[in-house]
């Protein structure tokens, strides 16, 4: 994929275009644009123009970056854009382009502004009305190198800070603002509510992305883009392809049929939770390929992690693809592409990506079935489907589930898999997650798994020896897995999960638990 192509938007919503200058929190300028209300769209400031042109925006955010506007090939925002008369709020870097385009100036720091910082609100402006008066003291979060040292004629400046003279300059006339720091941040307490005035007081911009809309309206594109086709979806039971399955069952009934290929890498009991909702509560054409003894044979022996991942994807296609053909072929292809996906298969310049994930969706399966794709969720974050998950009225435990590898319990058995090995890892993971619910921390905790390792230790249990394997324990707290910390459980917690797994799951006799942040570590084993 080397440009973003999102299906078109719905006429009623108003749309905030996000440029982004490569910043690594350009995601949540999008998140907070959305928490308001408000339809938005990331575009790569390469592809800015263009992106103007398509989505008629109602107003434009230009985000931060690592790059220097001092640079002669820094990247710049278009002309078009800053001439529009259209509200234009200017985040860190966004601010220093506004001003190195329109007459201002900026110049390199000699140091770095990195981290909480004091504002002091000098005068009141149509950004700050309601929330900062003159005389106020907000914290906020700076990462900056360069700094403003003019500003463009008609701007004044509104606030500053120890480390940035124009910490926000405005120009009410033209509905210009910017800002020195990071709004978009949990470390700028009040920035959510400063881009929600933005999208809202400023741009008047209406508050009427929510979940009912997009689902009425996603409904609708669906049947316009099927017609009488027939599509098949690929149905794994985590949140995406769920979600994908009911609202396509909602859009086109038994035009859909899902293939729920069962590789044997799943958790206790969910192979047939899958089953149970989708044919039986949702009466939804459902294809389940038993397919564990094929996948297991694949990979008996094999224990580079890499290697596991590459055979059980292209095992995964050669079924789905059998069982395609079994039932007569489709017209479309369904996928739970996510936004997320999407922006980060771009990179920031427009040029090719490197970011592609080769684990993404089923990889190279379209091309090879000759199939048009129905991406749905094309234009969510993972918070939003799981609110679409919520308005189509999917079961909670569907909804908020953890999320789970494709490759699923493989990659959590380093060394070789067996069915024994499999059967172990399910008990002892059953067992953790049993003992996190029961305690009510399931919905605190981002992602939580029992990992069996290939390490034998030498334990007593009664009055005999026994010398078996041990089984890791991991909980991290993350918002979107790009970052992780160890969940910090109290040791009698830990205590009582270690003492079941070992009683009753027989192979384990030690449990250890990660603490591992990410980075350095990764959340999985492998």
């Amino acid at each position: 994929m080397s440009d973003i192509a999102l299906p078109p938007v719905h006429s009623a919503t108003d749309t905030i275009l996000i440029v982004d200058f490569g910043s690594q929190v350009t995601q949540l300028i999008a998140r907070r644009v959305r928490e308001a209300g408000v339809y938005c769209e990331i575009v790569p400031f390469a592809k800015a123009k263009e992106g103007y042109e398509r989505l008629k925006p109602k107003a434009v955010i230009l985000s931060g970056s690592p790059a220097s506007v001092t640079e002669a090939d820094g990247p710049r925002a278009p002309d078009e854009i800053l001439n529009s008369g259209k509200p234009i709020f200017g985040i860190c870097y966004g601010e220093q382009v506004i001003c190195h385009q329109m007459g201002g100036k900026v110049e390199p720091g000699n140091d770095r502004e990195f981290g909480r910082a004091q504002l002091e609100v000098i005068e009141s402006c149509r950004l700050f009305d309601g929330l900062w008066q003159a005389g106020d003291a907000p914290q906020v979060w700076m990462s900056h190198g360069d700094r403003v040292t003019a500003i463009p004629p008609g701007f004044r400046v509104v606030a500053t800070s120890p480390g940035a003279p124009f910490a926000a300059i405005a120009n009410d006339e033209k509905r210009i603002y910017a800002v020195q720091f990071h709004p978009e941040v949990v470390h700028t307490p009040d920035g959510a509510k400063l881009i929600s005035r933005f999208v809202h007081e400023v741009a008047d911009c209406k508050a009427d992305w929510t979940m009912h809309a997009f689902r009425e309206a996603e409904i609708a594109r669906i049947r316009a883009q099927v017609g009488k086709g027939r599509v098949i979806c690929g149905l794994s039971g985590g949140v995406d392809s769920s979600v994908v399955a009911v609202l396509l069952h909602e859009a086109i009934g038994d035009q859909l049929t899902c293939v729920f290929v069962d590789t044997g890498m799943m958790r206790a009991g969910e192979a047939e939770e899958v089953v149970t909702l989708f044919r039986d509560h949702y009466n939804i054409r459902l294809i389940h390929s038993d397919a564990s003894t094929l996948f297991l044979d694949k990979l008996a022996g094999v224990t580079d992690p890499e290697s596991k991942r590459k055979i059980i994807g292209a095992t995964f296609i050669d079924v789905f693809e059998q069982e395609a053909k079994a039932i007569g072929g489709a017209d479309f292809l369904a996928q739970g592409t996510l936004y997320p996906d999407v922006i980060e298969s771009v990179s920031f310049s427009g040029g090719p990506s490197v970011t592609i994930k080769s684990h993404h969706n089923v990889g190279g399966l379209p091309a090879r079935m000759r199939m048009q794709l129905v991406e749905p969720l094309r234009e969510l974050f993972k918070d939003e489907v799981r609110a679409l998950g919520r308005e189509l009225g999917l079961p909670a435990a569907f909804v908020g589930r953890h999320p789970f590898p494709g490759p699923g319990l493989a990659i959590r058995i380093p060394g070789d898999i067996t069915f024994e090995k499999l059967e172990i890892l399910r008990k002892a993971d059953r067992i953790y997650l049993e003992e996190i619910r029961k305690a009510g921390l399931y919905d605190e905790i981002w992602q939580a798994f029992a990992v069996l390792l290939p390490v034998r230790t030498v334990g007593v249990m009664g009055d005999g020896r026994t010398y078996d394997q041990v089984c890791g324990l991991r909980a991290v707290t993350s918002v979107d897995g790009m970052t992780a910390d160890s969940y910090p459980f109290e040791h009698a917690f830990l205590s009582r999960v270690a003492t079941r797994i070992i009683n009753e799951v027989k192979g384990i006799n030690r449990v250890v638990y990660d603490i591992t942040s990410k980075p350095p570590g990764t959340i999985e084993w492998e």
